[in-house]
């Protein structure tokens, strides 16, 4: 068992909100200036956004700095994942629109607040799959170590509810695909207001959704109740069949697990790039680097847009992405002995400013590059706060990749839906699914 990490003394906690930004990036800007100093970020809506809105892009009317494609690729090549890399180089449709690097991320002043008090409390037990003496805040402002860093992206704030409807489609190398409709529902625990670490009951959230579409499976649902601490208590899951029309425990839905309806493409701590408990990786920092990460991704998360023009074969529409110059925390995760994952090596970019896993380069058994993972984020200026609003797993073998978070045709999050713990049990499970 590996010892509880050090918390930070009060003097080097006293840099949040002064050097480094509240959550623990670099407040200044890159001596190139080509990064800007972080001046707060998004914190309140832009003029003309209303309430259940798709949100307008603040800037709509940035010019493209530059292209990068396979042409170029060697130029650039420092500034870009090894995933990245090899999407272009197999891809010569794909190529990245550059556009100025704005630091649009932002929180609640109190999620601030919580990451300072978290800053000089936070400790990682169970061997480092479990937090404690944290609530609310970002845990590891000032990251010691890869596994902090990860749990930082687990743990950092994203609401208190949120209400969703979204699609996901694994296009094939032939560029045809279905769409899957889910009503989604999150209720957290963590990041609630006045939360506190006595208060988590070891919960980090609930989440639900039922499937709308297409006719011959919708009303099948699921329901998960996620701990903190999984070596404490794992995770619980509950899956509602539409066929045998009866709720079923899950025995188990993490790790490895494949996701369902994604065509083999995922795996059950790919959502949201990484979720769960750390436990079968061994983690390694890094450091800092500066490079090109889908950043302020508006475009693509505009009302209206046709999936048709979003889902293109092979790739998303590179016209509708957003690239920026941002600096990431890279994180190493490799399989421990064993035990089994497809992914036996992981490298994580991790933004400085919110904690957002931006990009995932995948590597096999073998040590092979096999594919790539992005979230392409937003600044939610409604809540505050920055995440994906469209999220993809290229595997590279198959000339195909998965795609989830299609919102564009659906009602917009509704961050203020009246949720409770209630609503995520099997009984509410078997209401949905009826």
């Amino acid at each position: 068992m590996l010892p509880a990490q050090a918390k930070v003394s009060p003097e080097q906690a006293d840099r949040l909100g002064q050097d480094l930004t509240p959550l623990g990036g670099e407040r200044a800007g890159n001596a190139a200036g080509t990064i800007p100093a972080w001046d707060g970020g998004l914190d309140k809506p832009i003029a003309g956004y209303q309430p259940g809105m798709h949100h307008p892009d603040p800037y709509a009317a940035d010019a493209v700095q530059y292209v990068v494609n396979r042409d170029n690729l060697d130029q650039y090549q420092k500034l870009l994942t090894p995933g990245l890399q090899r999407l272009l180089e197999r891809q010569p449709s794909y190529h990245l629109r550059v556009m100025p690097s704005r630091r649009s991320a932002a929180a609640p002043q109190r999620i601030y607040a919580a990451t300072r008090f978290n800053a000089e409390n936070a400790e990682l037990i169970s061997g480092g799959n479990g937090v404690q003496g944290v609530a609310a805040g970002v845990p590891f402002p000032l990251p010691q170590s890869g596994q902090e860093a990860i749990w930082n992206h687990v743990l950092r704030y994203r609401g208190e509810q949120i209400h969703l409807v979204t699609n996901q489609a694994a296009v094939l190398a032939n560029g045809s695909y279905n769409l899957l409709k889910l009503d989604r529902d999150i209720y957290f625990v963590y990041g609630r207001e006045g939360m506190t670490p006595q208060g988590l009951d070891n919960t980090l959230f609930y989440y639900k959704y039922r499937v709308v579409a297409p006719a011959k499976v919708a009303g099948s649902a699921l329901v998960v109740q996620e701990t903190l601490d999984q070596v404490l208590a794992i995770r619980k899951a509950w899956r509602f069949n539409r066929g045998e029309r009866r709720v079923r425990r899950l025995p188990m839905l993490a790790f490895d697990t494949p996701q369902p309806d994604t065509n083999g493409m995922a795996t059950a701590d790919q959502v949201d790039t990484y979720n769960g408990a750390p436990d079968r990786y061994e983690w390694t920092m890094l450091g800092k680097q500066e490079m090109l990460v889908p950043y302020n991704s508006y475009a693509v998360h505009q009302k209206g847009i046709p999936y048709a023009d979003i889902l293109q074969r092979k790739h998303v529409n590179p016209e509708l992405l957003r690239y920026e110059l941002h600096r990431v925390w890279v994180v190493e995760a490799q399989l421990r002995t064993g035990f089994s994952h497809p992914y036996a090596q992981r490298r994580f970019y991790l933004d400085e400013d919110s904690w957002q896993i931006l990009a995932v380069d995948l590597y096999d058994k073998r040590g092979e590059l096999v594919g790539l993972q992005e979230s392409h984020p937003i600044s939610y200026y409604d809540a505050p706060m920055f995440g994906s609003t469209l999220e993809t797993i290229y595997d590279f073998a198959g000339d195909r990749y998965f795609a989830d978070g299609l919102d564009n045709n659906e009602p917009m999050y509704n961050f203020q839906a009246t949720l409770s713990p209630r609503d995520f049990t099997p009984q509410a499970l078997r209401r949905e699914g009826n």
